[in-house]
């Protein structure tokens, strides 16, 4: 497997379906699983030193203890996707402060495209269908930008 989904909370499920949506167009795969670093710690620890995925995507807002708890049990990337909460930039300021020797990669807030992309990019590294699938999605983003300024112009003019 590709990717494995981490989120925190039952709550998160409108960013996983964000992430969902895109590794299922660039054909990545991937699997869910929903589980607290606070309250499961040890079923987290045994699920992440277990897991054959290639790629982590965790998502996390408040302290955001997830994305670091995952990095200190693998040596696979690890990308953060800091959710907005209660207190702005809370989980953002989390995961991007990670101690000397955690590094997470961090996206930004509730931006669960780009780490679904992100995954995708190092997913391409060895996988020539989904490298191939990354480049076509880019290629439609970029004509949309395009028609999307041309529009903007026409209406101004």
């Amino acid at each position: 497997m590709d990717v494995q989904i981490i989120a925190g909370s039952a709550s998160d499920k409108e960013y996983i379906k964000e992430v969902v949506s895109v590794l299922k167009e660039l054909e990545v795969s991937f699997d869910i699983k929903i589980i607290s670093a606070h309250r499961n710690p040890e079923e987290l620890m045994s699920f992440v030193k277990n897991s054959n995925a290639n790629v982590f995507i965790t998502l996390a807002g408040l302290s955001a203890a997830l994305p670091g708890f995952v990095s200190s049990l693998t040596l696979k990337p690890v990308i953060g996707i800091p959710l907005s909460g209660k207190v702005p930039m809370d989980s953002l300021l989390s995961m991007v402060q990670m101690p000397k020797g955690v590094p997470v990669a961090v996206v930004g807030v509730d931006n669960a495209k780009n780490g679904a992309l992100l995954a995708a990019r190092i997913v391409a590294i060895y996988n020539e269908k989904v490298r191939d699938n990354l480049i076509n999605y880019m290629k439609k983003e970029n004509e949309k930008a395009i028609e999307s300024g041309k529009k903007a112009l026409e209406d101004l003019m």
